[in-house]
């Protein structure tokens, strides 16, 4: 059963076309991820999905419900959470404080203290530095709080908008271990990430966007192994 369901959405800025009406889903449980190159529409369309941007055309479902024009606090609440481009942690907040703005509509106090301890058994750095702000983290420190500040909101979605950007290699390594976990342990997760050979080997299937448009789409193993994706996205 597919979780997310997108049928021809469209996304304009201004006068710009930047998705032109694309077809994807996700079921529940899979790893699916969105390559491309820079100005693809990778982010303007997971933008589109949290609800950040609004769809010019087509229908966003989530969970069986239309959601393309639900606000996007409505549709955190429902369990559709974004780590944003850029991470977008809270800088003056302490890292306990930006993850518990991540449990901001839960009340169920019990598994909010749960999910504490499972993230800080996730990401280990934070617990140490869990009295210390968001903005005087480190890249891979910020990159943690965001994934770990989502997984407080408990999603049954999980949308990861770049999460190597900028990072050092052993931040990256870190993060897409943690990204392996999570997908392990059963979380739905839509990744888009400007190093394509990442994004494949932990993801079941891949789409790739060219000017706004899927111009392919398979298993991450074929999309791995097609020349024209090795000789454009994977330097090969």
């Amino acid at each position: 059963m597919s979780l997310l369901e997108v049928e021809g959405l469209a996304v304009h800025y201004g006068g710009i076309r930047a998705v032109k009406g694309i077809d994807l889903t996700v079921a529940q449980g899979e790893v699916v991820c969105l390559i491309g190159a820079n100005g693809a529409g990778k982010t303007t369309c997971m933008r589109a999905l949290a609800g950040l941007l609004p769809a010019a055309a087509g229908t966003i479902r989530y969970a069986g419900d239309d959601v393309t024009a639900l606000p996007v606090h409505r549709r955190a609440q429902r369990g559709l959470s974004m780590v944003p481009e850029g991470r977008g942690v809270f800088p003056r907040l302490t890292v306990a404080e930006n993850l518990r703005m991540g449990a901001y509509f839960r009340t169920d106090s019990v598994g909010i203290a749960a999910d504490l301890v499972r993230v800080y058994a996730l990401f280990p750095r934070l617990q140490e530095r869990r009295a210390q702000t968001g903005g005087t983290l480190s890249g891979g420190e910020q990159q943690m709080l965001a994934i770990a500040r989502a997984l407080m909101s408990r999603p049954r979605l999980l949308l990861l908008d770049e999460p190597s950007m900028g990072l050092a290699p052993l931040a990256v390594q870190m993060i897409f271990a943690t990204i392996r976990l999570i997908a392990a342990e059963g979380m739905t997760l839509l990744l888009v990430e400007q190093n394509a050979r990442l994004a494949l080997e932990v993801s079941r299937r891949g789409y790739v966007l060219e000017g706004g448009r899927i111009v392919h789409q398979d298993d991450a193993d074929a999309l791995l192994a097609s020349p024209k994706v090795r000789a454009a996205y994977l330097g090969a």
